[in-house]
């Protein structure tokens, strides 16, 4: 059958956008590793701040060299919400819950929640969730609490550290639809400065007021490991990982991209594994397997 002229180009980007999901899995799960690497040195929302300044750093003058297009002056509003939500918002009660005392494992579940209640809302943006993906998602939840299951500890747990994960967990989900919905196309860099200046504006007070930050930044102490720990939040998660869930956005179902999440936890507990020696067992494979199972389920393409 012949092709159209535009068939071999589609080809060509189906081939090159294949690894997304997987490169996207390994360099967001990468970012709890960051957490507890830098956390130590400095506090949650400085080190966030400092985070979204070096992405700036690095952004804007490319944005300038290569002369991004902007998007239209409507769509930059919409851009900087997505952004104060998918970034600030999920960062600031993640790190902040850690910080807090509440148990890694326990927060990877709450925030696993995401991809169940993103299928809820779906219909609000004009997607349809099948019954296949439902029960995907239930077992993509299911793998995540049995990897979970054994890091899970309760001791010292408090509301306000409850309140912080649930607030990370509604407002990367109200996040990821509200781009899907009223900006899902943008150019990737200007999006990113868009975002991330929007959010380093909300969280520099923040970190005024509630860290006594100043202009010597005191309370960070400049240790290699805290610097490695910036420097790959900057270039491996909040560049790269971001471009990656923008991408993916934009192809893809709000449901599909989520159910991706199932698989953050497992990834992380291999890679607190294999970098911290944490314990990662036969129910923690099991769970990982579960995970994956739901995430086939959620993706796979009606035939």
């Amino acid at each position: 059958m012949p092709q159209t002229p535009n068939a071999a180009p589609v080809a060509r980007q189906a081939s090159f956008l294949s690894p997304i999901p997987l490169f996207f899995v390994l360099l967001w799960s990468s970012g709890f590793i960051v957490a507890k690497f830098g956390l130590p040195y400095a506090p949650p929302l400085t080190f966030i701040l400092l985070r979204f300044i070096g992405v700036l750093a690095v952004l804007a003058p490319v944005v300038w060299l290569l002369k991004a297009p902007w998007p239209k002056k409507s769509q930059i509003g919409h851009i900087a919400v997505a952004g104060l939500l998918v970034q600030a918002g999920y960062l600031i009660g993640v790190w902040c819950a850690i910080k807090q005392g509440m148990p890694a494992g326990l927060s990877a579940l709450i925030v696993g929640m995401q991809p169940i209640l993103t299928a809820f809302a779906a219909p609000l943006i004009g997607e349809k969730v099948r019954p296949s993906q439902w029960l995907g998602l239930l077992f993509g939840i299911g793998g995540v609490a049995l990897v979970v299951a054994a890091k899970i500890q309760l001791v010292g747990l408090s509301v306000p550290a409850i309140l912080l994960c649930v607030l990370a967990l509604l407002s990367i989900t109200c996040g990821t639809l509200y781009q899907k919905h009223h900006c899902p196309q943008f150019d990737l860099r200007v999006g990113t400065v868009i975002q991330f200046a929007a959010s380093a504006i909300l969280v520099l007070p923040l970190a005024i007021g509630f860290e006594g930050l100043g202009p010597d930044l005191a309370a960070v102490q400049w240790t290699p490991r805290f610097i490695g720990a910036l420097l790959w939040s900057i270039f491996g998660v909040s560049i790269c990982a971001i471009f990656l869930l923008f991408a993916l956005i934009r192809r893809n179902d709000a449901t599909q991209v989520t159910s991706l999440l199932y698989l953050t936890p497992p990834t992380t507990a291999i890679m607190a594994w294999l970098m911290f020696g944490e314990a990662f067992n036969a129910l923690g494979m099991a769970g990982m397997a579960l995970a994956v199972t739901g995430v086939i389920f959620v993706v796979k393409k009606p035939k």
